[in-house]
């Protein structure tokens, strides 16, 4: 059988999902700045689709600008929010797990003059509010920190983080990273004290290539494509028809009965947590129940390279991670493993297992049977 758990990578997407896109690519396939009923007709997929979105945030649609994924989405964040805040100051604050599409962005501020603040985190992953605090300086002008971390699923306690920022000065902007969390969190932007909030379609069971950043109005940003104005000239460029419906979709769905689903996926990452303590050799990286993430487990595998144990489960149609597969043509130690205080000797021998709505029990079974079979043998090969 097959069992596919790099859910956090990309998602099979719903099949009302594939309806809607095969539609508007074949039948509604106007732009949306066209003047006549098929432009028309376009553009009302888009208003239905910021409007799905604004809902599931409780925010205005206005708020809402598409992109092509979590990385425009974290870069026009990061990036155009600090240049357009730049008199105010030039310091930011992030911590040292966050996924690539922050840290590449923060890296080019850096060299672009402003001064950036990464904090450590604990065993399970979580900032330290005192050290936030003390950490802010009066020319503070951006915190970005994600919700949901991508390798380890570790939660940040994000109103509890936003509190602290506010109090120490109201004007500094919060940025939040939610690709790994929406769809599995109910996200409260206005009432967590969110001023920025970015997050990815086809980690929703969307299509891949849409996303969108939440921008509170009062945010100050600047633009980071210029073209012909679309979406008030924050984004321009004929939108993703498609996709932006398709996402529409895909979050009306997932907020759906969202309990529900969230309590069956809870369910199957505790159970993996379970099956994988049973062997020999193995350490679980990832809490149980609402300790972590629902839709994330991270395990190592002692005296086996993670690449070898992925291409060997790959054979048996087993699908998981070694890494966050954005940065997986780049290897590097995991900032997150290190920072978490996984041993040195586990850093290469760690594999994720993420889940979707499609995840089922006995692919968790499967999986853990063929792992006992194939770990001692790999061992011993790698023993030489």
């Amino acid at each position: 059988m097959e069992a596919y758990f790099d859910n956090s990578a990309t998602t099979r997407v719903l099949e009302p999902v594939k309806d809607i896109v095969v539609k508007i690519m074949t039948e509604d396939y106007g732009n949306p700045s066209a003047k006549h009923k098929k432009g028309m007709d376009a553009e009302r997929y888009i208003k239905e689709a910021a409007e799905i979105i604004a809902g599931t945030l409780k925010v205005a649609p206005k708020e809402i600008v598409f992109t092509s994924g979590g990385s425009e989405s974290n870069n026009m964040a990061l990036i155009e929010t600090a240049m357009a805040n730049k008199r105010a100051g030039n310091h930011i604050i992030s911590t040292g797990i966050e996924h690539a599409s922050v840290y590449n962005p923060l890296a080019f501020l850096e060299e672009q003059g402003f001064s950036v603040t990464y904090l450590p985190v604990d065993a399970q992953g979580h900032i330290r509010l005192e050290e936030l605090e003390a950490a802010i300086r009066p020319e503070t002008i951006l915190v970005s920190i994600m919700y949901v971390n991508n390798e380890i699923g570790a939660v940040e306690p994000i109103e509890a983080i936003s509190k602290v920022i506010k109090k120490k000065n109201p004007s500094i902007l919060f940025h939040v990273d939610a690709i790994q969390a929406y769809g599995k969190f109910v996200i409260r932007p206005k009432r967590q004290g969110i001023d920025l909030l970015s997050v990815s379609a086809h980690k929703i069971h969307g299509p891949k290539g849409v996303g969108f950043l939440y921008v509170d109005q009062r945010v100050k940003i600047r633009p980071l494509i210029y073209g012909g104005g679309q979406q008030r000239g924050m984004r321009s460029g004929t939108e993703n028809v498609p996709g932006i419906a398709g996402m529409g979709v895909a979050a009306k769905i997932m907020y759906t009965d969202h309990g529900e689903k969230m309590q069956s996926m809870t369910a199957l990452k505790d159970y993996m947590i379970d099956r994988l303590s049973e062997i020999d050799g193995v350490t679980v990286n990832s809490l149980s129940g609402d300790l972590s993430a629902p839709q994330i487990v991270s395990a190592s595998f002692s005296d086996i390279r993670s690449e070898v144990l992925l291409h060997a489960l790959e054979e048996r149609e087993i699908y998981v991670s070694s890494g966050s597969a954005c940065s997986s043509n780049h290897p590097a130690v995991s900032g997150t493993l290190k920072g978490i205080g996984v041993k040195p000797e586990l850093l290469d021998s760690t594999l994720r297992f993420s889940f979707g709505v499609y995840s089922t029990k006995e692919e968790i079974d499967y999986s853990i049977d063929v792992l006992k079979e194939l770990l001692p043998v790999l061992r011993r090969y790698q023993r030489g």
